[in-house]
């Protein structure tokens, strides 16, 4: 089989971006662990060359033993036993062979057993992986709680948790209820207090929880009497050893579904408090939600990758009326545009993660010193530039790798809809990217801010402000008439002072901001690369089309035609 980092050249060009050397430099401390530990890099060189080694494992063990086990473990799944969950067999082989490998925990520090690696490298890991399988891709990318946990705990906690995960123990975030799912300040499962023995209690019931039968979960719960918002709930930490948690049943899914969503019943469940009570969801939970976010971008990114792949071979092996379907204009316009489409989210997904990656490093500096002022500056900075980047990568890149996966299938014709070839099962796994971890309609309501705010029109300045090569004048061109477009459109929303009409628009100021940056994005990768050039192009001739669209939309709008869509209202 293929390596999946190998074979994939843009994986190396976004691996060896030139902030790289930046964001290595703060995550390494400046290379303060070579004396402590022999596999810690010297320098930045020896940093990237780790950084690649351990892409080409991945990418040999996704081509080799995870993508090849993808089709039986969709159709085995996990199974519940004696409420307790067991994994399909291809599941138990993909993950030994990663922890085998020792690439779990790869973003913890070394002292916990972890590789110390930057959140790019994890990102691109986590793409590689949901390229194989994306269900297998939910389990393994729950590493995320580790981070949490590195983050938010105390020095106890981290010292006998984290090293556990190096180790390949697996995680779970148990934050959904019944009556509780994108209103998370609903949580009502119950933790008590008992000051005698010095111990918190978790009882009631948790839904949709991936892979819910872990070995460590974080388990958002109310920790306040009296109260029924999110200022009475708190995070802790619940360790399946203790056995007071039952798996009541796995749920029957249309996609992922090599990774077990539970409902779980805590009786009586002892579990450890991370952080401080209240802050569980407003600073926690958001964090760790962030995360899982970025976590879906990867995902919705590998998923799309393996449907564009797909769809290439299957349309230069098929022939109709004597011609492979590739050479049909019908069919090379939906490949390109997939490839286009790919080429953009995934130029988006490593600049968020970039972002994330310097604030991040700031912030686990600052515990062992106190940051320079242009050092607090500079997190700051990054700092919103990921509040602003996640849900817009969230949104964009889910909703692509849909419809990338929905072409695809239709380049397979009537043979895409059997269990024949892989994309039967793709198309499923991209539905739910939309929907968990916040669904596009809240990226939508958190993304808006930046509208509102400005923020966007910030970041999109900064880029114009960029050199590129002349050649690409005529591309950013366009671009400049999309931002005239995009600021006219704001005007004309914010000029009614109306919060239902901002609301109303807000799915298309949000769109049309987020085609203007990754326009600018593939724009500067196809400055350092001619290999984008042709992205970029078409990107951008695309995007302004559906900018106009949507501008011109916007702009023949009237407050009172807002009555028209309220019929839903009305219809019994």
């Amino acid at each position: 089989m293929a390596n999946f980092y190998i074979d994939n050249k843009d994986l190396k060009f976004h691996l060896e971006h030139p902030n790289m050397e930046k964001l290595v430099k703060l995550k390494e401390n400046n290379y303060s662990d070579k004396d402590k530990f022999d596999y810690a890099p010297l320098d930045f060189e020896d940093t990237m060359d780790s950084y690649e080694k351990v892409m080409e494992i991945i990418g040999e063990i996704c081509g080799d033993i995870i993508a090849p086990n993808a089709e039986d473990v969709d159709h085995d799944g996990p199974t519940l036993i004696n409420n307790e969950v067991h994994y399909a067999k291809g599941t138990t082989e993909n993950y030994k062979a990663l922890v085998d490998a020792g690439l779990t925990g790869i973003s913890l520090p070394r002292k916990y057993g972890g590789l110390n690696f930057s959140i790019v490298p994890y990102i691109m890991a986590g793409e590689i992986v949901s390229r194989a399988d994306a269900g297998f891709a939910n389990i393994w990318g729950l590493q995320d709680c580790a981070e949490t946990i590195h983050e938010f705990a105390s020095d106890e906690i981290k010292d006998e948790f984290l090293p556990r995960f190096s180790l390949g123990e697996t995680a779970a975030m148990d934050l959904t209820e019944p009556d509780a799912g994108s209103d998370l300040q609903a949580v009502q499962l119950k933790a008590t207090y008992n000051q005698k023995e010095d111990q918190w209690y978790l009882n009631g019931v948790k839904r949709f929880i991936t892979n819910g039968d872990a070995h460590i979960s974080l388990v958002l719960a109310r920790s306040e009497e009296g109260t029924s918002d999110g200022r009475g709930l708190s995070l802790f930490v619940y360790d399946r050893g203790e056995k007071r948690m039952t798996v009541r049943r796995i749920e029957n899914k249309m996609g992922i579904k090599g990774s077990p969503t539970c409902e779980l019943v805590f009786k009586d469940a002892p579990a450890t408090l991370v952080g401080d009570r209240r802050l569980g969801l407003i600073k926690y939970v958001m964090s760790l939600m962030n995360s899982a976010r970025l976590g879906v971008g990867a995902q919705s990114v590998g998923l799309a990758e393996a449907a564009y792949r797909e769809a290439l071979k299957y349309a230069h092996e098929r022939e109709q009326f004597g011609k492979p379907i590739i050479k049909y204009p019908a069919v090379y316009e939906m490949i390109t545009k997939m490839k286009v489409k790919v080429d953009a989210i995934r130029t988006l997904l490593y600049e968020t993660a970039r972002f994330v990656d310097i604030y991040k490093s700031y912030n686990f500096i600052q515990e062992d010193r106190k940051l320079e002022i242009e050092e607090r500056n500079d997190m700051k900075y990054f700092l919103r530039k990921a509040d602003m980047f996640t849900p817009l990568l969230k949104l964009i890149s889910s909703e692509y790798s849909n419809e990338i996966a929905y072409d695809s299938l239709q380049v397979h014709g009537g043979t895409g809809f059997m269990k024949d070839f892989p994309i039967e099962r793709i198309f499923r796994d991209a539905r739910i990217t939309t929907i968990y971890e916040g669904t596009s309609q809240l990226q939508v309501v958190a993304a808006i801010r930046g509208v509102v705010n400005g923020s966007y029109m910030k970041f999109i300045s900064e880029y114009e402000l960029e050199n590129i090569k002349p050649e690409f004048d005529f591309i950013k061109r366009r671009l400049i008439i999309m931002t005239d477009q995009y600021t006219k459109a704001v005007i004309t929303v914010q000029r009614e002072k109306d919060v239902e009409l901002l609301d109303f628009h807000a799915r298309r100021l949000v769109e049309m901001a987020a085609n203007i940056i990754m326009g600018y994005l593939l724009l500067k990768d196809a400055n350092r690369s001619d290999d984008y050039k042709k992205s970029a192009e078409i990107f951008s001739q695309i995007a302004l089309a559906e900018n106009q669209e949507k501008s011109k939309y916007i702009e023949n709008f009237d407050l009172k035609d807002l009555g028209l869509f309220k019929i839903a209202y009305f219809v019994k």
